[in-house]
Parts: structure tokens; sequence; C-alpha cells
């Protein structure tokens, strides 16, 4: 998705650069341990606010903002949060709060997120739900263990590798009224099964109690956001074509519902409440399976009567869905730190660990952002230089050999090929500190010859989450593009994550591309849950010490980078980390550099900035656009007294905030 110049400047008064704070009534008593200064702190456990006041979200006022997975300006001022045992950082106030309830009930960090999720499926449609699919990536604080959990959507058994480009091997045109808008773009949802594998593994509290907020706040109704409000608007013509989505999201006047209204979604509840009473197993099979397979049959839109193309999911393509337990990608950066991230199919985890891999040979310390500010300061040429480059290096061989790695091996072990330290040594090598690369070329292993691959990717949001005994949660979810296929069922949105699938199956000079679309097959992602922990002397991961990650489609890999650098390199705060300017690569000439942030001048195309004007001197072609980032960072850093603190940052180009076990002194 191409995302339009919104330069900070241009920011209207209803995205204005103000601090959202808080949700709906977050006035309770808390109950969090203050640590060792009882007599002198007040628990706000739970709780958000701001020192200029409240915004509800949906409210319409200043610092309630908006766009449906575009950037929503930028608000200004966030400070770091500080918490004791317990944290959680989503990008909306209402799912926060959700999970916030569940830890200070003495829940786990999977307990959270089950009931993170059922909330942000109701008031982020846009971006997730129970019709998608998630990647987690879970530390176990009692064994030291982290486990990736794959969620991701599945082609049905029936899909060929022309599912995305033709009706049919007798009909070679395109699917109706697009691959994205069809039932071929809907892939079998991972995300239930996944969350419910991993609180088979890792819950304490019952599952039908942690479905219940988002069945309490889809019969009572909440006020609609501007992000939710935008997106519906935005996808009007498209919903037109869904009789559910026309009964949810629509007035009676054929408007779609707006930012402050009152919304509920009893047909969601009811599903909510068939899943926590049944398990998974009451989504994957019986009537809400029976109405994901309808849905992804239809023929017709309602409103035109035109055509659309149906896709060939089946009821044993639900019921046939496993989440799967996977070995994270893990490697040391520094001989500081030890940083843990997905592994296919997602390539977010190798990319991440490449781009830092090449690194770790510069030094970047002296290149850190100056005029350091709550907003993080302004970046350096050579900063973004180094990292873009690294970047650059990291796609390229992501396009070429990062797939399902159960129907499409690695051209090798990881850790002896697209990770070896001599590997990515020899790549940083490539790197000149004078002038950009542009574009580079795909390592070379043995005789693996591989076509390029290069697919958008949109949508998506992530949740931050550590419990009270030190376990923690970072996860991606997302049902691809805002509004994912337009196809809604039984109160919630289908994906279009099959999109992600290269549409043809070998390149233009005829070499097979490793994320071709087959049956039963996992489209690539992008996403990239991210752990940090401080190494041992042996290479293995010691303490936690950060968890991170964001939404941004392919760039979340360059926002995701940023963060890491910004945080261990650069000695930035969780909330500096995540609200510094979005910068990076993907395997282009085209240098990002966000020009939400109103430390860049974003004006006539950056003109301006001396920064843009260095980095061009350098040959890199800058684009201001702005970058929607939704970034959740929590470091567990020591308070003066020595003792362990959480400290957590959401991203300010997102509605998000973080909650735990806050205090504030007495007055």
């Amino acid at each position: 998705m191409q995302i339009p110049s919104h330069p900070a400047s241009s920011v209207s008064p209803r995205y204005s650069l103000v601090a959202l704070a808080s949700i709906v009534l977050l006035s309770l008593a808390g109950c969090g341990s203050s640590g060792g200064n009882d007599d002198k702190l007040v628990s706000t456990a739970c709780e958000a606010s701001t020192n200029d006041g409240s915004v509800v979200v949906g409210s319409g006022l200043p610092g309630d903002p908006s766009f449906p997975e575009l950037a929503s300006g930028y608000r200004t001022g966030k400070k770091v949060v500080e918490g004791n045992k317990y944290m959680v950082v989503t990008a909306n106030p209402l799912a926060s709060k959700a999970g916030c309830e569940v830890l200070k009930s003495g829940g786990s960090a999977v307990d959270a997120a089950v009931a993170v999720q059922m909330v942000l499926g109701l008031v982020e449609p846009q971006s997730s739900g129970i019709g998608g699919g998630a990647f987690m990536l879970y530390y176990d604080a009692a064994s030291k263990k982290v486990t990736a959990y794959d969620g991701r959507e599945t082609a049905p058994a029936a899909a060929t590798p022309d599912y995305l480009r033709y009706i049919s091997d007798a009909d070679k045109t395109v699917p109706q009224p697009s691959a994205r808008a069809s039932g071929r773009a809907v892939g079998t949802p991972g995300a239930v099964r996944m969350l419910d594998l991993a609180h088979k593994d890792h819950g304490s509290k019952p599952w039908k109690d942690l479905i219940q907020p988002g069945i309490d706040l889809a019969t009572n109704g909440f006020k609609i956001s501007g992000r939710m409000s935008d997106a519906l608007a935005g996808a009007k013509t498209a919903l037109q074509a869904d009789a559910d989505a026309i009964a949810l999201y629509f007035n009676a006047d054929g408007s779609t519902k707006s930012l402050g209204q009152t919304f509920t979604n009893p047909a969601y509840a009811a599903t909510l409440t068939k899943i926590a009473t049944g398990g998974a197993d009451a989504f994957y099979t019986g009537a809400v399976a029976q109405g994901i397979v309808n849905k992804i049959g239809v023929t017709q839109n309602v409103t035109t009567g035109t055509p659309i193309t149906p896709g060939v999911t089946t009821m044993a393509d639900l019921a046939g869905y496993q989440a799967k337990k996977r070995d994270a990608v893990c490697t040391t950066y520094r001989a500081k730190y030890v940083i843990c991230g997905m592994p296919p199919p997602s390539s977010g985890g190798i990319a991440v660990a490449q781009a830092m891999g090449v690194l770790e040979n510069f030094d970047l310390a002296p290149h850190k952002p100056t005029a350091l500010d709550l907003e993080g300061g302004k970046p350096t040429a050579m900063g973004v230089h180094l990292v873009s480059e690294a970047e650059r290096l990291a796609y390229a061989d992501r396009d070429v050999y990062v797939a399902d790695t159960d129907f499409t091996p690695l051209p090798g072990p990881v850790g002896s090929t697209l990770l070896d330290k001599n590997y990515l040594k020899s790549r940083a090598a490539l790197i000149s500190t004078k002038q950009s690369m542009g574009t580079a070329t795909a390592g070379q292993f043995g005789n693996t010859r591989m076509g390029v691959s290069k697919v958008a990717e949109n949508g998506t949001t992530h949740m931050t989450i550590v419990d009270a005994k030190g376990n923690v949660v970072s996860m991606t979810t997302t049902v691809e593009a805002g509004m994912g296929s337009y196809h809604i069922t039984q109160g919630f949105v289908l994906n279009n994550q099959l999109t992600d699938f290269s549409a043809t199956p070998t390149s233009a000079d005829g070499l097979p591309i490793a994320n071709k679309l087959e049956a039963g097959k996992r489209p690539r992602s992008s996403m990239a849950p991210t752990l940090v922990f401080d190494a041992n002397a042996d290479g293995t991961p010691g303490a936690f010490k950060m968890a991170t990650g964001s939404p941004g489609g392919s760039t979340i890999i360059q926002f995701v980078t940023k963060t890491l650098v910004g945080a261990l390199d650069w000695g930035l705060d969780a909330q500096q980390a995540t609200n510094l300017v979005n910068f990076g690569a993907a395997n282009s000439k085209t240098t990002n550099l966000g020009g939400e942030h109103p430390n860049i001048v974003a004006a006539n195309n950056g003109d301006a900035d001396p920064l843009v004007q260095a980095l061009r001197a350098m040959g890199h072609t800058v684009s201001v656009n702005a970058q929607s980032s939704g970034v959740g960072t929590v470091i567990r850093t020591a308070s003066s007294a020595g003792e362990a603190r959480l400290t957590g940052g959401a991203d300010p180009r997102r509605e998000g905030v973080v909650l735990g076990d806050t205090y504030k002194v007495k007055p």
C-alpha cells in the first residue's frame, strides 16, 4: 500500500500533536505493589493519564488519532511509563485495559494476550482479529526458554499455484473484483488455534474468563475511535459488497459508522460466547466454521450484483488447521545481547537478525541521534545510512530465500548460512560509508538459485506483555490489509492473507520462487515480534532485557530494527526508542524517513531538512512519506536503588497506551 505524504506540519487539529491518554473510565482503585517505598507511593495500576488531561478514544477531541494503516499524525510529549512487575502495551487503549486487568488479577502473559486479541478484533477490526493470523514469541521465566508460536493462515487444500492470478485453468482472467477482494484472498485463520495452543501450555486463568471482556464490550458497546472510523469510511465501497458488513458497519442512511458513535456487535459477542464455552474447536468446526466457508464462497456483490470470485476453502480445511510450535531464531549482538525473533514462515526474525548482524561490524555509538528529546532526537546521516544499507542486504536475502520452510527449505542451517557471523561480516564489507549501494544482490549459497519475490504487505497490530512472574509475550497479529478481504461473517473480518504469496510460481527468468502459493502452505510474512536478553558468557540468553514489535507490512523489519538500535546502541528509553524517527530501506534505492515525526522537516519533499540533504548527497533517494508504525516496547531497567523495573513505550503514531502496576508519588 502506498503511504501518502503526510508531513507533521500539515496535521489537522483532529490529529494534532496532543498526547493521547486514557480510555473509558480508568478510575480504578490500584492494587499493584510499588516496591520498597509503599508509604510514599500511590498505586495507579491499570490506569493511564497525561499532564494535560485525558482523551477518551472515540471522543473526536484533539489527540484521538485516526487513519486505517496510514499515519495518524504524531502525538508529542509521550513519556516512558515505569512499573514494577507487569506491563502491557497494545495499539488500542481498550485492549491494553483488558490485558492489564488480567495481569492485575494474577493472570499470565498468555492469558492477557488472549483477552487482548479478543478485544482488538472488535475495536481495531481493520488490523487484526479472530479471522486472521498471528505470530507469538513467548519467554518462560521458569524454564528460561523461548518458544515461537505460529498461527499463520494456510492456503486451502484445493488451491493451485495460479489460485491468485486465474479464475480457473479454463478461464485465464483475474479473480473478481480483485484477488484481494475475492474469496481467493482468504487463508484459513490461525489466531484462535494458536492462542489456544499457547494457553494450554502457559495459561493460568480459565479460557472462558479471558474471552469475557470481548463479549462484554461487544454487548455493551464502546465509542468508535478515529482509526476505526476512518478505516470504515475508507473501505466503504468495498464493504458494500458484503451483506454482513452493511448490517454491522453502516448507518440507516448508508453512511459508515463514525467517530464517537456507540458501537455494539452482537454477532461478535455470540461468536465469542461459542469460543468461550466450546474452546477453539467451536471456531474450527460447526456453525462458525460453516459461516466462514459460506462467506469465502460468495459469488456476488450484494449491492451491484457484479461477480465475486469464490475461494475453495472447505470445512475440512478449517478442521485440519494446526498451529505450530517452532524454534525461535536467536543470535548474539555485540556479544552483549541475544536477540530472538520469529522463524519462517515469517521473514521478520531472520531479516532483523541479519540487519543487526551486519551492523555489529560498525561502531554505531558515535552516530546516535543529536538534540535528544522525548521524541528520540534527530537521527544522524551516518546512523540512517548504515542501518538502511544493512537492511538492503537483509531484504535482498529475504526476497530470495525466505518462505514457509515446511515447503521450501532455507539454503542451509540458518546459523551457518544466512546468520553465519563470517557471512554477515562479508556482507558488511559491501557497505560504503560514503555512498549508498542503491540496491543489493542476494548472497549465494552453493548451487541454490531462486527467483526474487517482492510482495506488498499491509495492515497488522502488535502487543507486548510481561506478567508478574517475568513471562513475556511479543505477538504480532493481522488480517493483512485494512479490513482484510472485506468479507465479514458472524461479527468479524476475514483476512486477505493469501495475497502475501507470490501470484506467480516462477520469476521472469524462470527461476522457482520460494514464496509461491501451494496447497496448505503459509504465506511469507514480515512480522517480527522480538525478545532481547542479556548474553551469558557462552552466548546463551541470560536475563530478559527487552521486548518489542510493530505492525507495518514489509516495513515492520525497519521499524523493529530502528527500535533495537535506538535502545541497545544509543541508550534511548523504551518510549524514546519507540518514538524515534522511523527510517530504513527495503532492497530499493528509496530510503524511508518518516515525515510525520516533528523532528523531520517534511515540507517540499524534505528539501529544507539537513538530514535529507546529507542522505541525498550520499546517493539515497529519500522519501519523507509518513510511516505507520505501531511499535510497542517494554525494557527491563533498574531503579536508583537497584530494584528491577519495567519501562514501556507505546507508539505515538497510533492509539496505544502502556498500562501496568504503575504508581505515583503521594502529593
